[in-house]
């Protein structure tokens, strides 16, 4: 992960959430930052499995018990973030008659770009510890669950299906197989650090799925 944090947590608060926030909410969310910052700087310097829930509390200027109301596992303060929102408004920008594949990969084109500008170093880490953990890739296939299910609606709107569509819920599915294997592809080839070398990635895993599933 070369390019070092440059922007602030406000202005990753800023950045992220697309509405506009209450006192409350934005507080919410840079507590969850602040927390999300001390583990991930106690994961680098020591290693995840050496870095006990307790320790990151301390090192965040918090209680155990706060970190575990805003993430109810240790997994869960890697795998928890503010970026499906972005995709999802991203995605119900799109043109209504565009395919979905296209429309998800230019969706997520553009919430890259914010994501890489809020903090590139915090994310590249993230998707390390997602390919290098088994305890993360155990976890993240129920959040995976809840990120095909906010796909699944804003697609089944742009569409006119239910979301309960059995080929709406194949498509899904699909896109998000090619994208979390393109991730794992990613980190065992080295994960080159530029926003080009995402947007090249993205449009690989999501090609194979446009030209048919042929090799």
């Amino acid at each position: 992960m070369a390019p070092a944090r440059t922007r602030s947590a406000d202005h990753a608060c800023a950045d992220l959430p697309p509405a506009k926030l209450s006192l409350r909410e934005r507080k919410k969310i840079q507590t969850r930052q602040a927390i999300r910052r001390a583990a991930y700087r106690l994961f680098q310097e020591q290693g995840y499995d050496a870095t006990p829930v307790d320790q990151i509390a301390d090192e965040a200027e918090v209680s155990p018990s706060t970190v575990f109301r805003y993430f109810p596992t240790k997994e869960d303060i890697v795998l928890t973030d503010e970026y499906d929102a972005l995709v999802e408004d991203a995605l119900r920008s799109r043109p209504a008659g565009e395919p979905p594949v296209a429309a998800l990969r230019e969706a997520l084109y553009s919430s890259l770009a914010r994501i890489y500008q809020s903090d590139a170093e915090e994310t590249f880490q993230r998707i390390r510890l997602i390919g290098e953990v088994p305890a993360l890739r155990a976890r993240m296939s129920e959040h995976s669950a809840d990120t095909a299910w906010l796909l699944r609606r804003t697609l089944a709107e742009r569409a006119g299906r239910s979301e309960d569509d059995l080929e709406l819920r194949i498509v899904t599915g699909a896109m998000l197989g090619a994208l979390t294997e393109a991730m794992y592809f990613w980190v065992d080839t080295g994960m080159p650090g530029t926003l080009d070398d995402l947007r090249a990635l993205v449009n690989r895993a999501l090609g194979v799925l446009e030209r048919g599933l042929t090799l």
